[in-house]
């Protein structure tokens, strides 16, 4: 398994999944979100929506609304808990996190062609010695990161499908972001788009 090292903590793992596993993880995405519909968060106290659409699997689901951010159990429109994780993401936890507890949520974004995707920091969860674990679907990603300060200098890498990035350590707290799509760089997606999965350990282990 090749990787990269971009920065202290963060890890780049170039064609992780391959065809094959990138269109079995798309057919059991497909039964999530008819399980789980896509929703377009909301920014707290503005209420506008985000440019990307989502829905989550796993024990707890991240939503964002006028309330703020935060993680619940249940999906926000239907009410109803979120769909269990796929083996393959599971998988991919195990071999890519090195953490020893399985995660608590895999958030799933859907980049149409203009969407794109803020600098931010993943620190809504009271685990923080565990890394988020990305994985990319579909159309080609410009990924931009930059250092736990806002104002840090920013480096910026393509994200193909089927790539994996890790967020650990002195990395678990970067700001990092979507500046925008490359249309037509896969046909994974028949509508084309972007497809992220984002593990997280929410609760720190009993």
């Amino acid at each position: 398994m090749t990787s990269v090292t971009l920065a202290p903590g963060l890890i780049y793992y170039p064609d992780y999944l391959d065809r094959s596993a990138q269109e079995a993880l798309l057919q059991a995405l497909r039964e999530i979100t008819r399980e789980a519909p896509l929703f377009s968060p909301t920014m707290p106290r503005t209420g506008r929506p985000f440019s990307v659409r989502m829905t989550n699997c796993g024990r707890l689901g991240w939503v964002s609304d006028i309330d703020g951010y935060r993680y619940q159990p249940t999906h926000p429109e239907t009410g109803k808990p979120w769909p269990d994780m796929p083996e393959r993401v599971l998988k991919a936890w195990e071999e890519l996190s090195g953490y020893p507890h399985p995660p608590d949520a895999c958030l799933v974004n859907f980049y149409e062609p203009t969407a794109r995707m803020g600098l931010h920091q993943d620190k809504d969860e009271m685990e923080f010695d565990a890394p988020v674990v990305s994985l990319s679907l579909g159309d080609t990603a410009l990924f931009r990161y930059g250092g736990p300060e806002r104002n840090d200098p920013t480096r910026s890498i393509r994200l193909r499908s089927g790539d994996a990035i890790v967020f650990g350590g002195p990395a678990r707290l970067i700001y990092h972001g979507i500046d925008r799509l490359m249309t037509g760089t896969s046909d994974l997606l028949p509508q084309g788009g972007r497809l992220n999965l984002t593990l997280r350990k929410v609760e720190k282990p009993l």
